[in-house]
């Protein structure tokens, strides 16, 4: 058994105010592999006031040594690599290759990038007499979730670091030991005291405390449209900036002068990777009506290749839920998708043969769903993928458009035609027949997948305040 009982505040490793553990959980074994302490109220109000000290000289270091500190961070990054991707296997039950190639690597490519903004960046602007000057924007509560970890606690702390910014980190409970390394890494690296800390905790402990503290001037919270409204009501009365990332249903359209069998089959592996669990994953897609059978082909013929099992096998590409909570509510839409009528095609209810331990779920396909079943519209974070059939263009982008999320869209087609569709999406990523992710551009989504960008000099931008400085200039 692990045990990382204790918090990073003001440089130094300490013990939470008030004693609470939780049994950290291996969802491969359903068995606790290591222990954390969870935080209270206290304990991120003693981070607050370190971070508030340390941002008064934080706040003031150059570019340049900042730039030196992200280097710093990202040659320790490289030491603890492994160890980086053993935690993200062990604490999510991320396939060995996935954690390793993918899960891990997020961290230094987004080190990277914001490496290279900050090294280009101006922030002074003069127009006529006036002086733009983007400052850091103060202390920021960063809260992240359990599906990406290292992912999106680098996507916050990246441009925080890089903004001026000083910190306070909430790893998600349910993954909380790849964070815990994180935290090691940053103090290795000589972060200065109080400019990053982090508290273990819940929603209802930590996360609350720090949205609602009066002394953090930004939360950035990353996780489920539910608690992003809870973490947005507890931000209202101190009137401070919210950025979130939420989630989604994203339709992937596949239209007639598409490589179907390439388009089909791909999308639908895009959706049990990872086992579902992205925020951004091609849950619905939506396929010309007379296709309809083919297209449930091709993904069933997808569905039957994924090789569901221990993540610690090299021959693993599925991984199981992260949760027995997770399960049961993958569980229990897969049930309410056949009950509503949608034709199972692969997969369904239950776990796979031969594996009766662990949280386990079975790649699945419905077909012939119609968007006003639940499973078009609630996010189900699962290896379940939903196949819609639509009349022309116009049908399918209004139907694309019928959902109260809008985070991520694909479009797959001739590249003047699937452009044209992409520009009607109304959703904050759209990928055009298959490409790839760019870390330089902007993340985020519409309507109820939430508000503000992360990534690239729009992430940056997220952490600064904006002040004019009128007659500066003046002769």
């Amino acid at each position: 058994m692990i045990e990382k009982l204790q918090f990073y505040i003001d440089g130094k490793w300490v013990d939470p105010v008030e004693p609470k553990t939780l049994d950290v959980i291996n969802p491969a074994t359903e068995e606790a592999f290591a222990r954390i302490s969870l935080g209270s109220a206290k304990d991120v109000d003693k981070a607050v006031k370190a971070a508030r000290r340390a941002f008064e000289s934080y706040s003031q270091t150059t570019k340049e040594e900042r730039l030196e500190l992200i280097a710093k961070i990202l040659e320790e990054y490289k030491k603890r690599y492994n160890d980086l991707a053993e935690a993200i296997r062990l604490e999510m039950g991320a396939p060995k290759t996935l954690a390793e190639k993918v899960q891990a690597a997020t961290g230094i490519g987004h080190f990277k990038t914001i490496s290279k903004i900050l090294q280009n960046y101006e922030f002074n602007e003069d127009r006529g007499s006036t002086r733009i000057c983007k400052e850091p924007i103060g202390v920021c509560g960063l809260i992240t979730p359990w599906n990406w970890p290292v992912n999106q606690i680098a996507a916050k702390v990246a441009p925080a670091l890089a903004a001026g910014c000083t910190m306070i980190l909430k790893p998600s409970e349910v993954a909380p030991m790849s964070g815990v390394i994180f935290t090691e890494i940053l103090d290795a690296a000589g972060v200065p005291a109080g400019v990053y800390n982090m508290i273990n905790g819940d929603g209802p402990g930590v996360g609350e405390a720090l949205s609602s503290h009066p002394g953090i001037d930004m939360v950035s919270f990353t996780g489920s449209t539910r608690a992003g409204i809870s973490v947005a009501q507890n931000a209202a009365p101190t009137v401070k900036r919210v950025a979130q990332e939420l989630g989604g249903k994203s339709a992937n359209i596949i239209l007639e002068d598409a490589d179907f069998q390439k388009a089909v089959f791909g999308g639908a592996m895009g959706c049990f990777g990872n086992t579902g669990q992205s925020c951004n994953a091609p849950t619905r897609m939506l396929v010309p009506m007379d296709r309809m059978d083919e297209a449930g082909e091709i993904a069933a013929a997808a569905a039957a290749k994924v090789r569901v099992g221990d993540p610690a096998d090299e021959n693993t590409t599925m991984g199981p839920l992260s949760s027995d909570v997770q399960w049961k509510k993958v569980q229990a839409l897969i049930e309410k998708g056949m009950q509503e009528g949608a034709t199972l095609a692969a997969g369904g209810p239950g776990r796979p043969e031969n594996l009766n331990k662990g949280y386990y779920a079975r790649p699945t396909v419905f077909t012939n769903v119609t968007n006003d079943m639940t499973i078009a519209r609630e996010e189900i974070f699962g290896p379940v993928l939903s196949i819609l059939g639509y009349k022309d263009d116009d049908d399918a982008v209004a139907i694309a458009n019928d959902t109260d999320y809008g985070l991520a869209g694909y479009v797959s087609g001739e590249p003047e035609h699937a452009n044209r569709i992409a520009a009607r999406i109304r959703a904050g990523s759209i990928q055009v027949n298959g490409a790839n992710v760019d870390v330089f551009a902007p993340f985020g989504g519409y309507k109820q997948s939430g508000n503000g960008r992360e990534w690239g000099e729009f992430g940056l931008e997220e952490y600064l305040e904006v002040k004019a400085i009128q007659g500066h200039n003046a002769a």
